[in-house]
């Protein structure tokens, strides 16, 4: 079949770019189709040898910066996009309504083939968390007017989301979380996939060296709200333990320069800025737990890496911490978001002993390998069937 890959966009590296990254490597003639790329961006350099294909507003003066208060423009951008010479569709679908290629689940495979429309598979990371009431990484909504652009746009973009969602042909969840939200928002059924976690082992010697520290707690982020930086650096205030906080400010957070004040010139946290995959691997492997805080997240990849690393985790009970953190096995989940809270959690998780073996485990289930073959066989069975 004749592949095609959509993205929101390339401008920054988390978790959904690790799937687009597994999704090329299974289908390396694929070409990428995406709103805007930022040259220069850490996501950028990650696709840079793959085929680009932009839509207009890459063209668009510093669109790259107002993509989010422009976000209206959103159904103009997909619009703009032809895929009537693919196959199958394989779109990676966040907060920017990147879905509704296809031709929907109940339309007759031949009306399709005159509408030369493909057949479409929806990877979603979330329906658009800005657009169904969940907190995002930007509270632009504090603002007045901003709340009154909000819901003039959302209400829109919602139809216009719904919309596109039925389009689509088949829906993989990253999350049951997700699974639950796609449910209720657009009335689908969808696949549970988990998205997939590796890195790179990082120098043996050095890390093996480094896990028998293990005298600090990590968090590792884009320095955006939502993610729980501010419970992390109150509790480290209050408890006095050591503290590191890997990520570069993204987006329009704000905050950034409130919370490293915050912090001060206190020694016992540090803000370590924008890591390499190996210097990732390194500060996962001495941590003597990864604290992630988001209150509900959709999957929460960084905690599985934190496991592959034999690293505990303590998670908010919430989100998709709840499916991928064993409680008192491979960390602590925590019902009291506060600051008493956190510290009530690193309290009881000092009394436990796990095993780094046991947190390597349960990482393994999300491998990449795993990924890779469960996505192959699903478009073997759907796609290739309802394409035949």
């Amino acid at each position: 079949m004749k592949v095609a890959l959509v993205h929101d966009y390339i401008k920054e590296y988390g978790g959904a770019e690790r799937v687009l990254e597994a999704l090329c490597e299974i289908y390396p003639d694929a070409p990428i189709y995406t709103a805007f790329y930022k040259k220069g961006s850490v996501a950028y350099e990650h696709f840079k040898n793959r085929r680009i294909i932009a839509s207009w507003a890459q063209y668009f003066p510093f669109f790259a910066k107002l993509a989010s208060p422009l976000r209206f423009l959103t159904p103009l951008i997909w619009g703009s996009f032809n895929f009537k010479d693919y196959d199958l569709v394989i779109s990676s679908a966040s907060w920017y309504i990147t879905k509704g290629f296809g031709q929907g689940p109940k339309t007759p495979n031949s009306k399709s083939q005159i509408q030369n429309k493909p057949i479409e598979i929806c990877y979603c990371h979330t329906p658009p968390r800005w657009l169904y009431g969940y907190t995002t990484s930007v509270n632009f909504q504090k603002h007045k007017i901003v709340r009154v652009y909000a819901r003039v746009v959302g209400h829109f973009l919602r139809l216009y989301d719904y919309e596109r969602a039925q389009k689509v042909n088949y829906f993989i969840a990253n999350s049951k979380e997700v699974a639950g939200r796609i449910k209720k928002f657009y009335g689908r059924d969808s696949t549970v996939i988990y998205p997939p976690v590796s890195l790179p082992h990082a120098d043996s010697k050095s890390r093996i060296a480094n896990s028998k520290n293990r005298d600090y707690f990590f968090i590792v982020s884009r320095i955006v709200g939502a993610k729980g930086l501010d419970l992390a650096v109150d509790a480290a205030l209050k408890a006095d333990f050591k503290l590191k906080i890997a990520g570069s400010p993204a987006g329009y957070y704000f905050e950034h320069e409130k919370l490293v004040n915050k912090a001060g010139s206190k020694s016992n946290i540090e803000f370590l800025g924008q890591v390499s995959d190996e210097e990732l691997a390194f500060l996962y492997s001495g941590a003597k737990a990864f604290l992630a805080l988001s209150k509900d997240e959709d999957f929460g990849i960084t905690p599985v890496e934190a496991m592959l690393f034999g690293t505990p985790v303590i998670a908010f009970n919430g989100g998709g911490y709840k499916e991928t953190v064993v409680e008192g096995k491979t960390g602590v989940l925590f019902d009291d978001y506060s600051v008493k809270g956190l510290i009530e959690a690193i309290k009881k998780f000092d009394k436990l002993s796990i095993k780094d073996v046991d947190c390597t485990s349960q990482a393994e289930n999300f491998s990449k390998e795993k990924f890779k073959r469960e996505i192959k066989e699903f478009v073997e069975k759907n796609a290739r069937i309802a394409g035949s």
